[in-house]
């Protein structure tokens, strides 16, 4: 039991407002962006910072159902993923958690620092090309959602890979919005 007032200690110290841990569908992805919706109303947050951590939620969640690949292992089959929001120094952390497999990750990879390589400018060229030329994948997306996120945070997308077994990996992905910091945001 010591471990619930452990992670208690951690959300407090780390400011999460919210973690969900699990399976990720349509009707959860709703829930958990009405939570969040919510929490964000009743601290009183500005229009404006509402607007752009909603939208890279939606986007988040929208990559976490797409975008999750189902892992086998000695085990079970897990797909499931995570999805944090918390606040730190003023900066909302958005934070999300999948599997996919390895051999996606070179790809994934050069897409995000492609991404993160560019400016406002050149995100928003980014964005007109891959609307313009690009066709849809065979999980619905054009790869539009990371270039949003990018512009909507005005950051750098942080991101990481850690290994779960030979063939797949737990992708990381944090998003940080802040009121002051709107470098790139379009």
């Amino acid at each position: 039991m010591e471990y619930v007032f452990d992670l208690h200690k951690i959300m407090l110290s780390k400011q999460l407002v919210l973690i969900y841990e699990g399976e990720f569908t349509q009707d959860i992805t709703k829930s958990v962006l009405s939570m969040a919706e919510r929490n964000l109303e009743s601290v009183g947050e500005e229009e404006g910072i509402k607007r752009k951590v909603f939208n890279v939620m939606v986007e988040c969640l929208q990559n976490i159902c797409k975008h999750t690949d189902i892992v086998v292992n000695d085990h079970n089959t897990k797909d499931n993923a995570i999805f944090i929001i918390g606040k730190e120094k003023g900066d909302y952390n958005i934070i999300s958690g999948n599997s996919i497999q390895k051999k996606n990750i070179p790809g994934l990879t050069d897409k995000l620092n492609l991404i993160n390589s560019l400016d406002k400018d050149g995100l928003k060229s980014l964005y007109k090309e891959i609307i313009s030329n690009t066709e849809l994948s065979d999980k619905g997306g054009a790869g539009l959602g990371f270039v949003d996120m990018a512009r909507k945070s005005g950051q750098k997308l942080v991101f990481s890979f850690h290994d779960v077994d030979a063939e797949s990996s737990f992708f990381v992905l944090k998003v940080v919005i802040g009121k002051d910091k709107e470098k790139l945001a379009v």
